[in-house]
């Protein structure tokens, strides 16, 4: 073990994931040989992935005999692969892996281990950054795998695979041969058996090339990221992202911003490219994405939200309420709507002619009686107060009102004519003049 990994294990449970092959079974001689030099104390973790029948059940046994043998504590889970790949449509191979790794952390969150080791070795990174590489890949997926990440370690990572078969020899320890590592139906045993034993013929320092690059690589990512991190700032669940950005350091802030909101795995590269084209665009242009997502153009940065559709019942109809069904122009009235609030209360016009600059008054007469109060919807027009007709949208972007909000603002409206934008304007069709009688407060 390296001195970092050493110091951060100290004085902690350790568990090391076994499947009775020779990799995990040094990597679990290994750890209980070094237990009391790094003060560590040693379990072994097993799934059982319900692959290869009454053989994978055998290796198990086998990994629990030995560990009872030896007084190492042993901690078992069984899973169900092949089901799991089916419902989800995944490979066998990205079944094995998440469910082997949901194990992982169940046996570190329910206080059984504080970190879990794994036996990759220098060969399984080889193999890793050419199956990345081979698969369509950024920088992230040639660094390679990592000596550790968060809670999980690996001790052999720098370790060649002869290097492991020399140790078991020479300390004898037993293990046993999974059977599917040498069949080539699976991609990455394809690169094993088939494409890594070429390339070693022709460069035989393959594996340590491939270190000394993904060590330079993790270290170009771990600068880009920490540029992306300082791009993006996230309030009240809106993700900003400042502008102008090197694109490099931008589409990284993009994904970090889709992951905070949610789109963790369904985002595609198309997505993060619609997403950086936005930074040579206009103000106020947007791009969608899947969740619900939207990414506007806002002047000197990018900001994505989650664009709850507020105003859409579940039949796809606009929800509203009828303004004169409510309010009678008598008493203080409430038009509350998914959530959000508009209130109406009779006014005294001397009071609203001295109190112009504290709310919005209008003159009731003039609103008709098929208005109503909801959120905006397509084809929306207002008649700016003292003149000039526009379509509410470029209205919005006039009053530098952001995307985000847009959806959750309140409108007294007739047919497509907007007549009041809560808390923005009123339009000039309600505004008050001499003839006015009746006068109303919009808050």
């Amino acid at each position: 073990m390296n001195a970092e990994i050493n110091e951060k294990l100290r004085g902690k449970t350790v568990a090391v994931a076994v499947s009775g092959g020779v990799d995990s079974m040094s990597l679990l001689h290994f750890a209980v040989a070094v237990a009391e030099t790094y003060r560590i104390k040693v379990v072994a973790l097993n799934v059982e992935h319900g692959i290869r029948g009454e053989t994978s059940c055998r290796d198990t046994f086998f990994v629990k005999e030995y560990c009872k043998s030896r007084s190492i504590p042993f901690i078992g889970y069984s899973v169900d692969v092949p089901k799991k790949a089916r419902e989800e449509k995944l490979s066998v191979e990205q079944a094995a892996r998440i469910l082997r790794y949901e194990c992982f952390f169940d046996a570190i969150n329910g206080g059984k281990c504080d970190a879990v080791l794994t036996a990759h070795h220098s060969s399984d990174n080889l193999e890793s950054v050419l199956f990345n590489l081979f698969r369509g890949t950024g920088v992230k997926g040639l660094c390679g795998i990592k000596d550790y990440d968060g809670k999980i370690f690996r001790p052999f990572i720098k370790v060649s695979k002869s290097e492991i078969l020399e140790y078991a020899q020479k300390n004898g320890v037993p293990f046993v041969n999974d059977e599917t590592n040498f069949c080539d139906d699976y991609s990455r045993n394809f690169l094993r058996l088939n494409v890594i034993p070429k390339i070693k013929e022709l460069f035989p320092e393959a594996e340590q090339s491939v270190i000394r690059l993904a060590e330079t690589l993790s270290a170009d990512d771990d600068f880009l990221d920490g540029k992306a991190d300082d791009a993006l700032t996230v309030k009240d669940g809106v993700c900003y992202i400042a502008l102008p950005l090197h694109r490099a350091v931008l589409a990284r802030a993009v994904i970090k911003a889709l992951k905070t909101l949610g789109l963790k795995k369904d985002y595609e590269k198309v997505h993060v490219v619609d997403v950086c084209a936005l930074a040579e665009k206009e103000n106020g242009k947007a791009a969608d994405l899947p969740l619900g997502i939207r990414a506007a153009r806002e002047y000197d940065r990018i900001t994505l939200f989650c664009a709850t559709q507020q105003a859409a019942k579940a039949d796809g109809t606009i929800a509203e309420l009828s303004f004169w069904g409510k309010f009678s122009g008598e008493n203080k009235t409430a038009f509350t709507l998914c959530g959000k609030t508009l209130t109406v209360c009779p006014a005294d016009k001397k009071t609203a002619t001295d109190d112009l600059k504290n709310g919005f008054y209008a003159d009731a007469d003039k609103i008709p009686k098929n208005a109503v109060i909801r959120f905006r919807k397509s084809g929306d027009r207002i008649t700016k107060f003292g003149g000039g007709t526009k379509s509410l949208s470029d209205f919005f972007t006039d009053k530098k009102i952001p995307l985000k909000d847009r959806d959750g603002i309140l409108l007294i409206a007739s047919e497509n004519n907007v007549l009041a934008v809560q808390n923005v304007a009123i339009s000039d069709k309600i505004k008050m003049t001499n003839a006015t009688r009746d006068v109303i407060k919009i808050l």
